[in-house]
């Protein structure tokens, strides 16, 4: 799941976060401590992860849970989902999101931007920006929300 996230990273963010941050020999074994802690910490327990394999290696991750914000009209907020980029476009992440977020499940992420081609990807899914922008490390992001109609939700 680590060598999925740095991979993706590297391969959809060279240009929008810093390459010292992407080139750090150090960025594997961060994000191997960050899925051990994910996976194992009594904290995270409400989150739902899911893996997209092909043939037995991983091609895509993602995770979900409640959301931090108080008062926010939606219960689930899209913490991960990343797809190798060879795998773009076969639906790997239409099922990795339809995993950890329910079709109908009210929910919110952040995503990069300029990122265009998630942020289509999210429109598709019924999300759309509600104006709101984060600058973290440099990185300019977006969050975006769908709101349910309540029908078949999971929160």
């Amino acid at each position: 799941m680590a060598r999925v996230n740095v991979r993706s990273w590297r391969e959809t963010y060279r240009g929008v976060m810093a390459d010292r941050v992407l080139d750090d020999p150090g960025l594997p074994a961060a994000r191997e401590r960050f899925w051990t802690a994910m996976l194992s910490d009594e904290r995270y327990r409400a989150n739902r992860v899911a893996v997209a394999e092909r043939d037995g290696d991983v091609i895509g991750i993602a995770m979900a849970g409640p959301s931090q914000s108080s008062g926010s009209q939606w219960g689930t907020h899209l913490y991960v989902l990343y797809v190798v980029a060879a795998e773009h476009g076969t639906g790997t992440g239409a099922a990795l999101l339809d995993t950890v977020v329910g079709p109908d499940e009210s929910a919110a992420l952040w995503v990069a931007d300029p990122n265009p081609r998630a942020q289509a990807f999210y429109r598709k899914h019924g999300f759309v920006a509600d104006g709101t922008v984060n600058v973290e490390e440099g990185v300019r992001e977006i969050r975006m929300v769908r709101i349910s109609s309540g029908r078949g939700s999971r929160s």
